[in-house]
């Protein structure tokens, strides 16, 4: 594969541990916003430098925009999926479709949008 290959290049940083959970996580914020602190409770296992490291890249990649509010303390750093951020949804989805559908070992989800579920 051409490195400069549209999708070579776009699955180096999709394919990056977190990142789609990160998006997802998003996704089921209020208006498709979370602060830090909420996604990294919401992602066991994940720390806080990889945390800080994926949401650079995706905003890098405009795929989600940071708000900083100083007017309070502590300072409030909320991270909103932009519209490219939303159409990347419909890719979960499809992957979450295949998933059930062909592997085994899956648990059966009851959740027909991931916005729903609180797995």
């Amino acid at each position: 594969m051409q490195a400069n290959c549209t999708v070579n290049l776009t699955v180096q940083y999709l394919a990056k541990k977190w990142t789609l959970l990160i998006i997802l996580e998003l996704y089921k914020g209020e208006n498709y916003t979370r602060r830090f602190s909420e996604l990294k409770d919401s992602l066991e296992g994940i720390t806080p430098k990889i945390l800080s490291e994926r949401l650079k890249e995706l905003e890098d990649e405009k795929i989600v925009s940071k708000t900083i509010d100083t007017s309070s303390f502590p300072v409030k750093c909320e991270y909103t999926l932009t519209e490219s951020g939303l159409d990347l949804i419909e890719i979960i989805r499809t992957i979450k479709t295949w998933a059930l559908k062909w592997k085994i070992d899956n648990i059966p989800c009851g959740k027909q949008d991931c916005k729903d579920c609180v797995l």
